[in-house]
């Protein structure tokens, strides 16, 4: 895609119609009780309606207002216990500790009550100067702090009225482009150049992404009773796209052969780059549908692909006839991309046809793909143990921002200490390799913020100019504080500035007291995560395999079932492939913070990777398993593919059962499928049986790998413990 594209789809993404809504929700106060020469009083509205904005992160209409509410409650609660012991340091800090403890707890209800927490400690941070305020001053505050929640709820809900379906159709574009990137990642595989092994590591990166979204858009759209009630043609559609792209997603992952043996067969014959091209044009043709979904066009094609489907074919016949090379597998990839095209093609035709009655009924219950989440006490304390990293990362942040609070009284940086807390609160994580990230992103944010906001301080003098200048870099902070971080803070720092050089206050010093106060609370932050009852991802990392197990023995027991003639439901189907999405995507992103840890907590490293990348080829096996048993007819599938599957499932079952649960408790069963009478037993095979057959031994061999593989972990972490 073109970079002036890329742009313009930014322009037209959620992210920066998050960033406008929370700049527009937060200035307008200040603006107008400035002009009634009440700056201070603007200030602390727009502090509430900047907590709430902060808090209202994408999803359902319902969850986001309930989410605004139950921030703007904390919020309330927090300033007034602060405010009410602001005077007394030792006091306050004991209340710093419990309030600290408290709303970092808020993770266990999900990532939206998360936020709901950390808007509760941040306003906490920002009220601990309160002074020797009297009673009535500080249910004044309180009050300026509500009328800035209410004002933000008003205008978000507002906007949603006008818009219901714009975030959830800006989720759908934003996933679709991952999945673009995703299939781009995979005509790798088709250049000879290139490693399969760094692919794969690249490909599972990419997959942890793509989950993420789509789980966004799932919540979106299938929490949503006006979308998934909805009559009309848009929500419909938005359903109908979504579901597509899931599929074209599941069609996208198939690997019909090991790339290795494609390469050495097929490398020197050339037909491998008319495959790669071909992939990446579809990337492309992704990309472009959904920049045209992002920007309300109606969708139309980029390319003609039956050029380059006609041009694959001629390539393969070519190798048949020159180097004289069994090519099935060259066609079956040659299926797998026709599919691809078919479903993007079918997904353009949504827009053509007139009437909503045109389009085709789903038969997936879509409420069972959602989690359905409730807040009661009891989840709460189950995980008031050691054994929960949530308490255990409550228990640190809590000890620090008491430390970090003493050491701001001991050690006079400035009027602004406050600082060290608010680095405190955003560095510190639950995992160490977390912390790490965002302690060097806010450092480096900082520090390169800071030269940047002194330059533009002392070359503009133009009050007007700076002013436009503060409303632009508070767009660009909130807008990509979700995308990257670090640059959301290098905008974040000079807006500060500028903020305070409007408040006639000395901003080289307070650039230099911001500067000393991140590097005492990001010290304090990270060295903390490393001595605090510290969170190690290679102790906690065999639930997460256990769980990407169960769920790939699951899947690949779909297909033994309809080889059984047992009915399946798409919904049953569906919700098999989205656990193994959900639980490949988990595995990848323990491993990728495992492997950022000290590498004297990085237990079994080379060996975790091969278990992920073992696991990637089994799913991609499972989908291309899934497509030939629904296509199939007796006479391809054997008795003998019914036994390889069987054996691969039991294979599965005895790796999943390496892994001893701490509590106990084992839900996994397995499954007991009949081998089914009349099945071809027929020694002879034709081509496309034997194809099959070795697919299925090669899966069979991932599977014996992916046993050796964790047998090896089990054993070695149990000398660990008991030497």
């Amino acid at each position: 895609m073109k970079k002036a594209q890329e742009i313009q789809n930014f322009f037209y993404s959620q992210y920066f119609a998050d960033g406008l809504r929370i700049t527009f929700g937060t200035v307008i106060p200040a603006i107008i009780f400035s002009w009634m020469g009440n700056l201070q009083i603007g200030i602390t509205i727009s502090l509430g309606a900047l907590v709430v904005g902060l808090a209202d992160t994408p999803g359902p209409l319902n969850h986001r207002r309930n989410g605004m509410l139950i921030c703007t409650l904390v919020v309330l609660v927090s300033a007034l216990i602060t405010n009410m012991v602001s005077g007394v340091p030792m006091l306050l800090t004991l209340v710093i500790m419990v309030l600290g403890f408290l709303f970092s707890m808020f993770a266990v209800y999900g990532a939206r009550a998360s936020s709901v927490g950390t808007m509760g400690i941040l306003v906490m941070v920002l009220n601990i100067d309160g002074g020797d305020n009297t009673f009535m001053d500080v249910i004044a505050n309180i009050s300026y702090i509500l009328a800035g929640c209410t004002w933000y709820m008003l205008l978000s809900l507002s906007l949603h009225q006008v818009q219901p379906y714009r975030q959830a159709q800006q989720e759908l574009a934003e996933s679709i482009h991952n999945v673009a990137d995703y299939i781009r990642i995979k005509a790798s595989f088709y250049d000879v150049k290139l490693d399969n092994e760094k692919n794969y590591r690249a490909l599972i990166e990419q997959q942890i992404i793509v989950s993420e979204h789509q789980d966004n858009v799932r919540d979106q759209l299938f929490r949503s009773k006006k979308i998934i009630k909805d009559t009309t043609k848009i929500g419909r559609l938005l359903i109908l796209i979504f579901t597509d792209i899931i599929d074209l997603f599941e069609q996208s992952m198939a690997t019909h052969y090991d790339y290795d043996s494609i390469k050495e067969q097929f490398g020197r014959t050339g037909v491998l780059q008319h495959f790669n091209l071909t992939i990446l044009r579809i990337a492309n043709e992704l990309d472009h549908f959904a920049y045209q979904i992002n920007t309300n066009k109606k969708p139309k094609a980029l390319y003609n692909f039956k050029n380059d489907v006609d041009r694959i074919r001629a390539a393969i016949d070519k190798v048949e006839t020159t180097h004289n090379i069994n090519t099935l597998a060259l066609k079956k990839i040659l299926i797998n991309i026709r599919n691809l095209v078919q479903r993007m093609n079918n997904i353009y035709g949504y827009f053509n046809m007139e009437s909503k009655n045109t389009f085709r009924r789903e038969e997936t219950d879509h409420s069972k793909f959602i989690e359905h989440k409730e807040i009661d006490f009891k989840q709460f304390r189950e995980n008031l143990t050691l054994k929960s990293t949530l308490f255990r990362h409550a228990i640190r942040m809590a000890l620090v921002m008491g430390i970090g609070y003493l050491l701001s009284l001991i050690f006079n940086v400035g009027t602004h200490s406050y600082w060290i807390l608010l680095t405190i609160m955003v560095i510190l994580k639950p995992g160490f390799s977390l912390t790490k990230q965002r302690n060097f992103q806010r450092l480096a944010g900082t520090l390169i913020g800071g030269i940047g906001g002194a330059l533009i301080l002392i070359l503009i003098k133009d009050e007007t100019s700076l002013f436009i200048l503060l409303l632009l870099l508070m767009v660009a902070t909130y807008s990509l504080i979700r995308v990257n971080y670090i640059i959301s803070v290098m905008f974040m720092t000079p807006y500060i500035l500028i903020m305070f050089s409007f408040l006639e206050m000395n901003t080289l010093s307070i650039l230099r007291e911001r500067i000393i106060d991140t590097l005492i609370g990001s010290g304090l932050a990270f060295f903390s995560s490393y001595i605090i009852l510290p969170s190690w991802e290679s102790s906690q990392v065999q639930g997460t395999m256990r769980k990407l197990l169960i769920a790939n023995y699951h899947y690949i027991a779909q297909a033994l079932r309809i080889i059984a003639g047992q009915p399946l439901s798409i919904t049953d189907y569906k919700l098999a492939r989205k656990e193994v999405y959900i639980a490949t995507a988990n595995m990848g992103s323990a491993f990728q913070r495992m492997i950022t840890e000290p590498k004297s907590k990085q237990k079994n490293a080379r060996e975790m990777n091969k278990f992920v990348v073992f696991n990637h080829i089994l799913s991609s096996y499972s989908v291309t398993l899934m497509n030939h048993v629904k296509e199939a007819d007796n006479t391809m599938l054997k008795g003998e593919h019914v036994k390889i599957v069987r054996k691969t499932l039991f294979l599965l079952a005895q790796t999943i059962r390496l892994f001893v649960l701490e509590d106990g408790v084992d839900e996994f069963r397995e499954i007991e499928v009949d081998t089914p009478a009349g099945l071809n037993n027929n020694n002879i095979d034709s081509e496309e049986s034997q194809l099959i057959t070795d697919q299925l031994n090669f899966l069979n061999r991932i599977a014996i790998d992916l046993n050796k593989s964790c047998d090896r972990l089990v054993k070695q972490q149990y000398l660990e413990e008991t030497s």
